[in-house]
């Protein structure tokens, strides 16, 4: 196995294991004590870390690009509007999962994809994907935002600032941030 190879299943396993607390959070059903806005959260959590699996398995995934394109799109969409409409009563995490599914977005479109017999599916590629200079500074940019968030969350969590059963919420942005960082600044070079 080659380097990148290695890292891309390492990612792949990460991200995967990711699914779990996600998926435990949502079954757990508490969401009448932490509201529709957390339950939401959880929800795209859980689609982003499943598409953050298919972009970086290097054995690609079973939808294609144009599937997680309107996925995302719907997803960005979402959350854009439901982050406008509470704007004024800090709902945050709104427009935090828009930038992230935006991101994801933007990376499904400008990076290249394999063609495979079963169509294209998302593979992660090498330097030089984004080759155009206002991509790149996008990227980087956006990458920016993700490092720093994961750092925010994650002296939030060490801390313990946050509050009850917040504690996977916060590991889990935070291992998702550095991961879309990892991703974006490998697409911006």
């Amino acid at each position: 196995m080659s380097g990148p190879v290695v890292i891309a299943w390492t990612l792949t396993a990460v991200f995967a294991a990711l699914v779990l607390p996600c998926v435990l959070r949502l079954v757990r059903l508490d969401y009448g004590r932490h509201g529709t806005a957390v339950r939401n959260g959880d929800l795209a959590e859980l689609l982003l870390v499943v598409a953050m699996v298919a972009m970086l398995s290097p054995v690609g995934g079973p939808i294609p690009a144009a599937g997680w394109q309107a996925v995302l799109a719907l997803t960005a969409g979402w959350f854009t509007v439901s982050w406008w409409k509470g704007r004024r009563s800090g709902h945050s995490a709104c427009g935090h999962h828009a930038v992230s599914a935006a991101a994801m977005l933007f990376m499904v479109t400008f990076m290249p994809h394999s063609e495979v017999s079963h169509g294209p599916w998302l593979v992660m590629s090498g330097p030089g994907a984004a080759s155009a200079l206002w991509l790149s500074l996008l990227f980087g940019a956006v990458a920016a935002y993700f490092a720093v968030d994961a750092i925010r969350a994650g002296v939030s969590a060490a801390r313990g600032t946050t509050g009850e059963g917040q504690i996977s919420r916060r590991v889990c942005r935070v291992v998702m941030g550095l991961g879309m960082g990892y991703m974006l600044l490998g697409a911006a070079v």
